[in-house]
Order: structure tokens, then C-alpha cells, then sequence
């Protein structure tokens, strides 16, 4: 007798543990889906983002690159090519013509470039406590592989008081 009750109250024991761990597998189960969901949710709305990031870069502009081709350009490494010829503007002494704002201390130097497409550059530069973008185009001689560069737009942000 002692014996089927000890029985009787292990079997109820085990079913009662084995039912809350059960529902506890469930419950984190859903919790696990509906995360995913989120998770997936993210990451389309990060990849619309990037596309729409990628959207004005010579990269990915097919009928860009399709323009260096037809020109005899080589499009491997084009984008590097362009951004140094750029860069090398900020160590010239010429360079005072290319950036229209005069540094209060210091000298102003291009930070950033991003190439839009085969004729257009977007580009960032500052002094360090002034901030401007500049709009450029840009041309490369197919023969010589020069990069010609003509600032067609510039603006410098108001100095921000603290």
C-alpha cells in the first residue's frame, strides 16, 4: 500500500514538473517567434534603408561606371582614384581656391567625399570648429587619366554657440 502511494505521488510529481516545463518551453517558444519576427522586421527595414542609402553612389550606379567603361576608364578602383586625387587637394598650396571659406585658425581640409555618380561629388570639410559641404564635378581625361575638379556649390554651417 505504501509502496502504490509512493508510486501514485512520484507519477503526480513528474507529470505536474513535466507540464511546467512544458509550458515554459511553450511560452518561450512563442517568445522566440515573435522576437524573430521583430528581428526580420529589422532587417528589411535596415536593408530599404541601405538601399535607399546607396542609392546616389557610384558603386552601385550601373550607367556610371557603363560611362568609364565606354571612356576606356578602368572602374576597378576608380572610386579610391578619385576620392585621393581629392584628398591631395588638402596638403596643396592651391588649395585655398578649391575650399571658398577662409579657416579662422588653421586651415580648412576636406574630411569626407562621397561620389554620387560619373560626373558628381558631394564632400565635407572643416577647420575643426567649422563645418561646410561642398558640391563638385568632375571630369577625368580618358588619354591622360587627370582628374579636373569644379566646385559648383559650397555653404559653411553657422558656428553653433554653446
Amino acid at each position: 500500500m505504501y509502496l502504490f502511494i509512493f508510486s501514485l505521488l512520484t507519477a503526480i510529481f513528474i507529470y505536474v514538473n513535466s507540464k511546467n516545463i512544458l509550458n515554459k518551453y511553450e511560452v518561450d517558444i512563442t517568445r522566440l517567434k515573435e522576437q524573430q519576427i521583430r528581428y526580420k522586421d529589422s532587417i528589411n527595414t535596415l536593408y530599404d534603408k541601405n538601399l535607399n542609402l546607396r542609392y546616389f553612389n557610384l558603386e552601385g550606379n550601373e550607367d556610371a561606371l557603363s560611362y568609364f567603361e565606354t571612356n576606356d576608364i578602368d572602374t576597378d578602383g576608380i572610386e579610391n582614384f578619385i576620392k585621393e586625387q581629392l584628398y591631395t587637394l588638402n596638403e596643396s598650396e592651391d588649395k585655398g581656391q578649391f575650399i571658398p571659406y577662409e579657416s579662422i585658425d588653421g586651415k580648412m581640409i576636406i574630411n569626407k567625399v562621397r561620389l554620387l555618380n560619373h560626373k558628381w561629388i558631394i564632400a565635407d570639410f572643416s577647420d575643426g570648429e567649422y563645418w561646410g559641404e561642398l558640391f563638385i564635378n568632375y571630369a577625368i581625361n580618358p588619354v591622360s587619366k587627370a582628374v579636373s575638379f569644379k566646385v559648383t556649390d559650397s555653404f559653411i554651417y553657422p558656428p553653433t554657440r554653446l
